[in-house]
């Protein structure tokens, strides 16, 4: 993680995924993202709502709402197969340090897997050149089997370190049977970020839930992934049982605060 002075912060820095937000963000970005500053956030990730990953500001607009709240954009979700150099771009001007690949579905062939991999090739090169790391983000699917192989593996062995990174939404490694830890320490320096989503099933169905309330072990998880390389550390919840999207960002960062790693 990120050094923190202690006049900056009682606990270590951590992110919130604004995507958790997506049903309430829409109507007042400024009002809520001011409360996820509020919880205790110093990152965000964002994404590309109906109002963009700048949320209708404007790349320089958002940066200084973002200076002005003390919190810093340390990544986006975002559709990289759309202007992709443009996007590039907005965030290098920045300062921006990751654009990251959300999803590319289940795929019919390993070899559909191994022509993605040689697009991340190409497009960690657009991101270095302009200063900016790549990553593309999990799901369950890439770490299920397809022709005796993971795509999970194939999408590691066939990018170059050098271009390519991974974050680790660790919910859907543990949703698809694997223990994240054991995926950290196979792949050292990959994965630099992670999604820091609790995992727990209801009636047989995954559900996203308050961290702590769930099955995964972050106190033993998150220093695994940091001493195999993770720099950031991003809260994410999708599902909202028995709580509200505003009520479960803040709990999520009293967690994190708590944990403090």
């Amino acid at each position: 993680m990120k050094s923190c002075t202690a006049a900056e912060a009682e606990y270590a820095p951590f992110g919130l995924q604004l995507y958790t937000l997506r049903d309430v963000i829409g109507d007042d970005p400024e009002g809520i993202i001011t409360q996820v500053a509020e919880a205790g956030y110093k990152q965000i990730e964002s994404y590309e709502g109906r109002q963009g990953m700048f949320w209708g500001m404007g790349n320089t607009g958002f940066k200084q709402f973002m200076d002005d709240l003390g919190v810093e954009m340390i990544s986006t979700h975002a559709n990289v197969f759309q202007n992709y150099e443009q996007k590039v771009e907005d965030l290098a001007a920045i300062g921006v340090p990751n654009i990251v690949s959300p999803w590319i579905g289940p795929q019919e062939s390993i070899d559909d897997f191994k022509s993605y991999a040689e697009q991340f090739n190409r497009m960690g090169e657009i991101a270095r050149d302009a200063g900016l790391r790549f990553s593309y983000h999990n799901h369950a699917y890439t770490f299920e089997e397809l022709e005796g192989q993971l795509p999970q593996d194939i999408l590691m062995s066939e990018t170059d370190p050098e271009l390519v990174d991974f974050q680790m939404d660790i919910f859907w490694v543990v949703a698809a049977g694997h223990d994240p830890i054991e995926w950290f320490r196979k792949y050292p320096g990959r994965f630099t970020s992670t999604h820091v989503k609790d995992y727990q099933e209801f009636d047989g169905e995954r559900e996203s839930v308050i961290l702590g309330n769930g099955t995964i072990d972050f106190a033993n998880v998150l220093p695994v992934g940091q001493e195999n390389g993770v720099t950031w550390n991003i809260v994410e919840q999708e599902a909202y049982r028995d709580t509200t999207p505003v009520d479960a960002i803040i709990a999520n960062a009293a967690y994190m605060k708590e944990l403090n790693v």
